[in-house]
C-alpha cells in the first residue's frame, strides 16, 4: 500500500483568511494630543498642503483649541 503525501491545505484568499494580527485595544489608540503639537503638525494630518495661509488658520486654532485641535481631524 503506497502512503500519499499529506495534501497542502487547502487556498484560502483574503475574505477567509483570519486576521495575522488581531485589533489594536482602545487603550493604545491615540491621537497624539497629549504632546506638542504645532501649526504644520495640524496641517498635515488634514492631509492639505502647508501654506501660510493653513499654517495661520492652524496657529489660530491651537490657540483656542490647545493640543485638542487635533481631535477635530482625527477620531
Amino acid at each position: 500500500m503506497t502512503q500519499r503525501p499529506e495534501a497542502d491545505p487547502p487556498y484560502m484568499d483574503s475574505a477567509t483568511d483570519p486576521p495575522i494580527d488581531p485589533p489594536t485595544p482602545d487603550r493604545l489608540l491615540h491621537t497624539g494630543s497629549e504632546g506638542a503639537v504645532d501649526p504644520e503638525d495640524l496641517v498635515r494630518l488634514t492631509g492639505r498642503d502647508v501654506t501660510p495661509e493653513r499654517l495661520e488658520e492652524a496657529r489660530k486654532l491651537l490657540e483656542e483649541y490647545g493640543p485638542a485641535a487635533v481631535e477635530r481631524y482625527l477620531p
